[in-house]
């Protein structure tokens, strides 16, 4: 539903209002999208769950309480975040064959979804650091990645995330959509609202290339940085046994960041000309359902720590 200034069409001095957005989401056979919806519901409580497990077992258990774990707790907070902002939505879109959203929702949930993303790119960056401290220079780790400084961070990141997506936000709120307010998408992401804007887009373009510095650019060097030392450090350990566990103790995280930069990759930076929107919105899926909760998974099943908790807490309980 979209309205004009003066019921008049568009044009430079009288722009149209769009107050709603009509999601597509997944089109087409009700069978396949009643089998998406169970699919997806299963994952998103499995990832709710999964998260709020880490999140209690390091808030819980003493042997956890260190720098590392505090930053996969928040990893957890933004992999809650990510999913219960999108998906509870996609159902609904799955259920009436699509659906309409507010602009102030839309808004709202590329807010949100914005801010959840720019975090973990924060947050991936700083934990490889956290790594390089402790595999290349040990004797000092405990007075660099003090309790109060890894708060400070959490901190800074979550504020600084924010203020990079309530900019994008605002950039995409005063753009004018000229009537066309149907989103062949899943959710109201930066990409698809772009597309269909009628206004001139050179600037929001040059804030995501200037907001790219600060939140990819920078944090993708600095962990390419870090994992060159790591292992550099890793190869001149003689033994094969003390090597073996100082590559255990960053390979989880590795892991995480590859399929983090790789969904965002493929969703983003290749080029999309030639793919179905079908398509579009599966690729799209991986960073908004699967990541998250994949996330804990890689962490409880390749941690030692995560499983000891985890058998602490049930052996006080059974």
């Amino acid at each position: 539903m979209f309205v004009s200034e003066h019921g008049h069409g568009p044009d430079e001095n009288n722009l149209t209002d769009v107050v709603e957005f009509v999601l597509l989401g997944f089109q087409g056979d009700p069978q396949l999208r009643i089998s998406l919806f169970c699919l997806l519901f299963v994952l998103f409580w499995l990832t709710v769950c999964g998260n709020l497990l880490i999140i209690t077992l390091v808030s819980t258990s003493k042997n956890l309480h260190t720098p590392m774990y505090f930053f996969i707790s928040q990893l957890s907070i933004s992999d809650i975040l990510l999913p219960v902002n999108i998906v509870p939505n996609l159902f609904y879109l799955l259920l009436n064959n699509g659906g309409t959203i507010t602009f102030i929702g839309c808004m709202t949930q590329f807010l949100f979804f914005a801010s959840s993303e720019s975090f973990e790119c924060l947050l991936l960056t700083v934990m490889s650091y956290d790594r390089y401290v402790a595999i290349c220079n040990p004797l000092r780790y405990s007075s660099i990645m003090t309790s109060g400084y890894c708060v400070r961070l959490a901190i800074i990141f979550w504020l600084f995330s924010f203020f990079c997506a309530f900019s994008d936000t605002l950039t995409i709120s005063r753009q004018k959509f000229c009537g066309n307010n149907i989103i062949d998408h899943l959710f109201c992401d930066l990409l698809p609202l772009r597309e269909i804007s009628c206004s001139d887009t050179f600037p929001l373009k040059l804030q995501m290339y200037l907001l790219s510095i600060p939140l990819v650019i920078i944090p993708s060097t600095i962990i390419v940085i870090s994992y060159v030392n790591i292992v550099r450090a890793i190869l001149r350990i003689p033994s094969n046994i003390s090597r073996q566990k100082a590559f255990s103790t960053c390979s989880s995280h590795l892991t995480v960041v590859f399929i983090f930069y790789l969904t965002i990759f493929i969703v983003y930076v290749l080029p999309t000309s030639g793919q179905t929107s079908d398509m579009n919105k599966i690729t799209s899926l991986l960073y908004t359902v699967f990541t998250p909760l994949f996330n804990p998974i890689i962490y409880s099943l390749r941690n030692k720590d995560i499983k000891k908790a985890v058998q602490e807490n049930i052996q006080k309980y059974v």
